[in-house]
């Protein structure tokens, strides 16, 4: 009701000057017991909640939000985002943990799509900007599948929040002019998939998922020329009240995270300024080289 109230029929008399026409609307509507005009097909939104800071949300989220009539939230997004949803929003938990997933993602899919069939309004909202490391395309699959209307709304992703955290750019001219955002998933050899592409001069490396994976880290830029002593950044908890930053060196790296005991959700930033990457002997393209730096810690 309060969707059409202010984005609909009434707002547009009042816009154009109808005030006594907008107020008759609304009246008419309440003794109705409705809006004239509501939706009969459910929607799915694919909503960014942000890093967690809830007034780093955009308006098309909240809007979102206080539209929604079910809110499906990953295990990321705080109880103070979900404050701003509507009051009698349905709200369902759907976290997922690495290695323990008690929703797997085919089971989210089925039951956002079954909600949004009923002709509910449905947000799917995920942490940081769904479109990044957030299997969006998956679950998109699923709604393009069952007919349902979709729409992505952008969210600030943990990389520019942590930049912001610790005020400093994560690109400057004529030193970093390439930022390249990418995951520590580890592969069963153990290695990083496309690390080494993606270290070269004149770049920043945000790094997600990348604690329990700082010795690869740190084995696979050396080898493939990054200075030990290149400069790492590490934010935890971006944007939230126990928000920590952290300044180390790719070789300090796996210290740091210990000294500090962070263990949960980090950005890793890597500096690679132009000029720095150094050239690789051919004694550190072995495997045994990376082993031996990836176990040394």
């Amino acid at each position: 009701f309060w969707r059409w109230v202010f984005a609909d029929a009434p707002r547009a008399q009042w816009t154009r000057g109808a005030e006594r026409d907008a107020a008759q609307n609304i009246k008419n509507a309440i003794t109705a017991g409705g809006a004239p005009t509501t939706e009969q097909e459910g929607s799915i939104a694919f909503v960014g909640a942000g890093p967690g800071a809830r007034d780093l949300l955009t308006l098309r989220a909240v809007q979102r939000l206080q539209e929604a009539d079910v809110i499906f939230y990953d295990r990321l997004v705080g109880d103070d985002v979900l404050e701003i949803a509507r009051r009698d929003a349905e709200r369902v938990f759907v976290g997922k943990v690495v290695g323990a997933n008690v929703w797997p993602l085919d089971r989210i899919d089925a039951a956002v799509v079954a909600e949004a069939r009923k002709g509910r309004r449905v947000v799917r909202l995920k942490s940081g900007d769904p479109g990044i490391f957030g299997r969006l395309d998956e679950e998109l699959r699923a709604a393009h599948a069952a007919g349902i209307a979709t729409e992505v709304v952008p969210g600030v992703t943990a990389a520019c929040a942590a930049g912001a955290a610790l005020k400093q750019p994560l690109t400057k001219r004529g030193e970093t002019d390439t930022l390249v955002l990418t995951t520590a998933r580890l592969e069963q050899d153990g290695t990083i998939p496309d690390l080494d592409r993606h270290a070269r001069d004149g770049t920043t490396l945000a790094i997600y998922m990348g604690v329990s994976a700082a010795p690869q880290i740190t084995a696979q830029m050396c080898a493939a020329g990054v200075p030990g002593h290149a400069r790492v950044d590490v934010v935890s908890d971006a944007s939230k009240a126990n928000q920590t930053a952290h300044h180390t060196t790719l070789t300090g790296l796996v210290g740091t995270l210990s000294d500090a005991e962070i263990t949960g959700c980090a950005v890793i930033l890597v500096t690679i300024p132009r000029g720095a990457m150094a050239a690789v002997p051919a004694a550190r393209d072995d495997a045994a080289f990376t082993r031996r730096l990836a176990t040394s810690g």
